[in-house]
């Protein structure tokens, strides 16, 4: 009974921008608890070489190549998805870029791009892939967020505003569709090392600052999310709904 609580088996998973980063790590860890999982990017090469990773593995995954910022694409593939894979049960909304400057120097269309990437993307996924969710009154939805959905910083406005929108968007998200039994939830992680944020932990500054600031003192592992996703994947998390579970190592809660 309780391992079936966290069961994830024969479950269709969607995960964007998930060829490379925290997006691969999630497609690993739901593939090897047994759900049926389909990675998604915009660069096709790197795409096929996750999914021949993985299915080299022995893992059951698909990859679809499309632009989550792109409506058609976005309503073409996963049509494709839901006829060659079957209905999505579980999403995860986790593509994103960050792109620094100063706020009165940050170019508009990089601007756009950070808002398009992080938050408009995720409704237009979210959109097409709840209207099969809520003919089957059954789903989950997972944003990824971050610790700068509640946090300022320096050079880092356009990303904080689209993940501050994400955390809110997942908020009506749930007060909107879970009365057809979906349930949608955010994860905020906090500084995790990957490929985006390998520069800030090779400054030696940035480094120590961060160790510093977390009560952890130590920067987070990308598999300590895995246990996280699995959760709000599962039935264990039935009657949660429009919450951000924070994974900082304390960050949030410090001064």
């Amino acid at each position: 009974m309780r391992n079936s609580l966290f069961d994830v088996s024969n479950k269709i998973v969607l995960i964007t921008g998930s060829s490379r980063g925290l997006g691969y790590v999630f497609a690993r860890g739901l593939a090897e608890a047994g759900a049926t999982v389909v990675i998604n990017g915009r660069d096709k090469e790197r795409l096929t070489a996750s999914v021949s990773r993985l299915s080299g593995e022995g893992m059951n995954v698909s990859g679809y190549c499309f632009n989550i910022t792109n409506t058609k694409q976005v309503e073409k593939q996963i049509a494709r998805i839901e006829k060659d894979v079957g209905p999505i049960d579980i999403l995860v909304n986790n593509a994103g870029i960050n792109k620094r400057g100063p706020l009165e120097k940050i170019d508009e269309n990089v601007w756009r791009e950070v808002l398009d990437i992080n938050l408009t993307g995720a409704f237009l996924v979210a959109r097409q892939v709840v209207k099969g969710m809520i003919s089957h009154t059954s789903g989950k939805i997972i944003n990824i967020c971050s610790v700068l959905s509640e946090l300022g910083r320096t050079t880092v406005g356009a990303y904080a505003t689209a993940k501050g929108g994400l955390k809110m968007l997942t908020r009506a998200m749930a007060v909107e569709w879970a009365k057809y039994n979906i349930q949608v939830n955010a994860i905020g992680p906090g500084y995790f090392r990957t490929e985006m944020t390998e520069p800030l932990a090779r400054d030696p500054e940035f480094d120590s600052w961060l160790k510093t600031r977390t009560p952890a003192g130590r920067w987070g592992d990308p598999s300590e999310l895995v246990g996280t996703v699995l959760f709000l994947a599962s039935r264990a998390s039935d009657f949660i709904n429009g919450q951000v579970i924070y994974v900082d190592g304390g960050l949030l809660v410090s001064l």
